[in-house]
């Protein structure tokens, strides 16, 4: 019976980033919401231990203020949950996240499968889960949009620019899956309330005895713009020359 972490991340919630008048975007306002490519990666996990038996486990790296993300993170079937948090995790960069959640989940959870979204819905940098895997020691399967257990081993089918490959890895392991893996469940009100319920583990940057810098800032978010001058060419060579020298006059393109 598998012991199986699920990470995922709290994310500020597209709907909520519109430009004002200036173009500026201001987040001060805006809601937040789970990565939706984590969704996939929780869901997963728990049809898992539906499947196989076991434990699943929610763990995420976040600012102190992200507890609305550990109660709908366990909404969706996990038992528990590990918050590691502190108001300077809240732009890390993807080799810190990575650092922090490997000498959590080494020194302190029993895991055989650690299961990752392919990316995060704000940064989307796919390096999260591979990154881990490293630190950790243990083998990493991405882009996996089928797993199954057998024998103390994980067969995965994932998606490549040539096809479908079918890998198998001794576990413990790490794998980060395809939104197309599965459909996450929407949490009931019976499962919100017995999210309240269940234990979470907080660890604060004192916990982790080291400290983590904040590499990434925001210098500023401004939405991107897009001016048509509305030009028409025809088929014709001239026709093309002509557009192409109205083109080279306005800066987009020079002569060489």
């Amino acid at each position: 019976m598998p012991n199986i972490i699920c990470c995922f991340k709290w994310v500020v919630d597209e709907a909520y980033i519109k430009p004002s008048s200036s173009g500026k975007i201001d987040l001060e306002w805006a809601e937040y919401k789970l990565s939706d490519y984590d969704r996939n990666a929780i869901e997963e996990a728990v049809q898992l231990q539906e499947k196989y038996g076991g434990s699943v486990t929610a763990v995420t790296v976040a600012s102190s203020d992200a507890t609305k993300g550990i109660k709908d993170a366990l909404s969706r079937g996990p038992e528990k949950a590990y918050f590691i948090n502190d108001d300077q995790f809240e732009n890390l960069e993807p080799s810190q996240t990575s650092a922090i959640l490997a000498k959590v989940i080494g020194d302190q959870i029993d895991y055989d499968l650690i299961i990752c979204g392919e990316g995060s819905s704000d940064m989307y940098s796919q390096q999260v889960g591979p990154r881990l895997a490293e630190k950790l020691g243990i083998p990493c399967i991405a882009f996996v949009n089928q797993l199954t257990i057998e024998d103390n081993r994980i067969i995965a089918e994932r998606k490549t620019d040539d096809g479908l490959e079918v890998i198998s890895a001794p576990l413990p392991a790490l794998v980060t899956v395809l939104p197309d893996i599965n459909s996450p469940r929407v949490p009931g009100l019976k499962d919100t309330l017995a999210a309240s319920k269940k234990p979470v583990i907080e660890i604060d940057l004192e916990d982790l005895g080291s400290e983590y810098e904040r590499l990434l800032i925001d210098e500023g978010l401004r939405a991107a713009s897009m001016e048509r001058n509305c030009s028409r060419f025809g088929a014709g060579p001239e026709d093309i020359k002509a557009f192409v020298e109205a083109v080279r006059k306005t800066g987009v393109i020079d002569r060489g």
